[in-house]
């Protein structure tokens, strides 16, 4: 009996030890999340957690939270996942392990059991915002990763070391050189950082060769390195201004992010000396971006008087003194509820920035703000493939280009970031085609002059075999009028599509001579009769468009026939026929006093022209296809032929001045 109440006090004695134990790896744990060391906090809280029984639910509950809030804050979104779900499990009370654990799946790409979490967690706290815009997220992501965006999006690898790399930004407008934040093994300090688990950031410099390869990676000269977290940093229009972030690091309480700013000195960067914003201290001041002008530092900041977390300000640095000290919120149309981050500038003075207080794809989201006017802004998504399911930031454009690079933790499971391209191909639309005679040749002379209800104009001539080809804008109605000397004009009109990519369109120009007769293509009559029949509309309507288009010109509509028949008969019907094609020509708006019907019957024969002989290699350039000549061919089908030739209404310019100096 007293060997058994021996074990007893053994046991009592090991759990209590153990118990111990558990509480000062909770207390260590809670220390270092209290100064933001939520690597060294996690480590604490996986030894006290192990420690603990299954059966110790609520303690259980608790820690596993506290886990995934450490993994949460240091991107680790698997095992925040694990940590939230083990804390609902344990039926941890905060409703807030609902909504995390949500976000977590989203950023694992788990978009139906995220949904069903942010569905859980409304019909606890039906009116959480940022809980909605994760439905909301949940529910579309999937259907943007399946039709993404014309952007092309690769790891840029040159650009990525061992470790995490991110914020890549162009030295001002030179785009051979590039900055990112890194904290590869060659970065300052030795220590390992007990916010990330990885060392201390620094900012590294890449420049590219004479081919445009990027070299080797180093570390930037000058004094903007230290033993602190350096980096996300951007550059005044100029080039001679740094501006970065600096997170200092405390054993005894936390400290937060300051701006500073460094001159550039040749080729190295000088001293940097913190920009004072405000006089508040226990607020963060990150993520510098400025403006094309040079007048406004951007940032992020917690500071007073924001709408969520993180919003975006701005801080007057220009030279008009009225307008020194200055500090602006962006205001609710760029802020939420959320953090919106790493503000940047790009083609067109359009201005990006991270949040995730928008509907996206999960974590931090890329956005662009287009400014309408002076007090409002249109907010859009960039959307896959620039933006994942993971966090998605730091954007750096090529100067007046869609193209450039940003960070991003996709397919990471630790959480690192690294650094991607991407790049819009460009939409061209191109507008080809031929200027020719018709019944003829190409005109190298022509001359096409181009009208948009854009406000665009442009005259160009054609190359050498008549062809053209010019950039059109999408989106845009165009009149287009082919000229040549010697020509009746023809005018095209041509809509162009909103479609991305690249797109052709095809106008051609068939001018009209005016010294020579042209023939009136599908003109048909009933036989032997002058009743036009329906087929002949469309050829008739095009001329009807060609007086249009030309409005001082007067023409002569000749009608001719075949030698078969007898000659006062074949005369009386060509004139009929004639006179049915200046009919319908008045009857559709042309002014009677422009045309004149002539009858020819079979007294002036088809004289062949060069674009006949390759349709009929037996006939010549200027044959004239007379009785005589056709009598003469062996062939009944090379004779039927030419009749057939010899048939034809056409018309012929009589002047061009008609009402011209009225």
């Amino acid at each position: 009996m007293t060997h058994i109440r021996h074990i007893f006090t053994l046991l009592a004695t090991a759990i209590l030890l153990f118990s111990c134990s558990t509480d000062k790896a909770i207390r260590k744990g809670d220390q270092f999340y209290a100064i933001c060391e939520y690597v060294e906090a996690s480590k604490e809280y996986k030894k006290a957690y192990r420690k603990t029984a299954a059966k110790e639910k609520k303690r259980r509950g608790v820690i596993a939270w506290k886990l995934g809030e450490c993994y949460r804050k240091t991107n680790n979104a698997a095992r925040a996942m694990g940590s939230y779900k083990n804390a609902i499990r344990y039926n941890y009370p905060d409703s807030l392990a609902h909504r995390h654990l949500a976000d977590a799946l989203l950023m694992t790409g788990d978009y139906k059991g995220a949904q069903a979490s942010y569905e859980t967690y409304l019909a606890l706290v039906p009116d959480d915002a940022l809980a909605r815009v994760g439905l909301e997220t949940a529910r579309q992501s999937a259907d943007w990763k399946k039709n993404p965006t014309r952007y092309i999006v690769k790891k840029a690898n040159e650009l990525n070391g061992q470790r995490s790399d991110y914020c890549p930004m162009y030295v001002g407008s030179d785009t051979t050189m590039i900055i990112t934040t890194s904290t590869r093994k060659e970065a300052n300090g030795t220590d390992i950082s007990g916010v990330t688990g990885q060392k201390c950031a620094d900012m590294f410099l890449t420049k590219r060769n004479d081919k445009g390869k990027w070299q080797k990676t180093e570390l930037i000269q000058g004094e903007v390195n230290s033993g602190y977290e350096d980096g996300a940093c951007a550059f005044t229009p100029d080039g001679k201004m740094m501006y970065f972030t600096r997170c200092a690091t405390d054993d005894q309480f936390p400290r937060y992010a300051e701006i500073y700013r460094s001159p550039r000195k040749d080729a190295t960067w000088g001293k940097p000396e913190p920009v004072k914003i405000s006089s508040d201290t226990l607020s963060s001041y990150a993520h510098p971006a400025i403006s094309p002008d040079g007048e406004w530092l951007y940032f992020a900041s917690d500071m007073a008087g924001g709408v969520g977390g993180f919003d975006i300000w701005r801080f007057y640095i220009g030279g008009n003194k009225f307008k020194t000290g200055i500090i602006e919120n962006l205001g609710e149309q760029i802020n939420t509820e959320g953090n919106e981050l790493f503000p940047a500038f790009g083609p067109e003075g359009k201005f990006f920035f991270s949040s995730n207080g928008f509907p996206g794809m999960g974590g931090l989201d890329i956005f662009c703000a287009t400014q309408v006017n002076d007090s409002t802004y249109e907010v859009s998504n960039m959307k896959a493939p620039v933006n994942s399911n993971a966090d998605d930031f730091g954007i750096t454009f090529a100067p007046n280009l869609y193209r450039g690079y940003f960070s991003s933790n996709r397919n990471d499971a630790r959480g690192w970031d690294h650094i991607y391209s991407f790049y819009l191909p460009e939409t061209v639309h191109t507008l080809h085609g031929w200027i020719y005679e018709k019944d003829g040749y190409e005109l190298p002379s022509g001359v096409i002059h181009m009208i948009g209800n854009d406000g665009s104009k442009n005259s160009f001539g054609v190359m050498n075999d008549g062809s053209y080809s010019v950039r059109v804008n999408p989106g845009v109605e165009y009149v287009l009028l082919g000229t040549c000397k010697g020509y009746l004009n023809a005018m095209q009109q041509l809509k162009t599509t909103n479609q991305s990519g690249k797109v052709d369109y095809q106008l051609d120009f068939e001018l009209a001579s005016i010294t020579r007769p042209v023939l009136i293509d599908n003109i048909f009559y009933e036989f032997d009769k002058a009743t036009l029949t329906p087929e002949s509309t469309a050829s008739l309507d095009e001329l009807v468009k060609l007086l249009e288009n030309n409005p001082n010109v007067t023409i002569e509509l000749a009608s001719h026939c075949d030698f078969r028949g007898r000659d006062q008969y074949n005369e009386k019907l060509s004139q009929k026929r004639a006179e049915a094609v200046v009919a319908y020509l008045i009857e559709n708006g042309i002014d009677k006093e422009r045309l004149t019907a002539k009858g020819y019957g079979e007294s002036k024969p088809k004289t062949v022209n060069r674009k006949l002989t390759e349709k009929y290699p037996f006939l010549k350039e200027n044959d004239v296809l007379s009785e005589a000549f056709i009598n003469a061919l062996s062939s009944e089908e090379q004779q039927e032929i030419c009749h057939q030739l010899n048939r034809r209404t056409e018309f012929q310019v009589l002047r061009t001045t008609y009402k011209l100096y009225e």
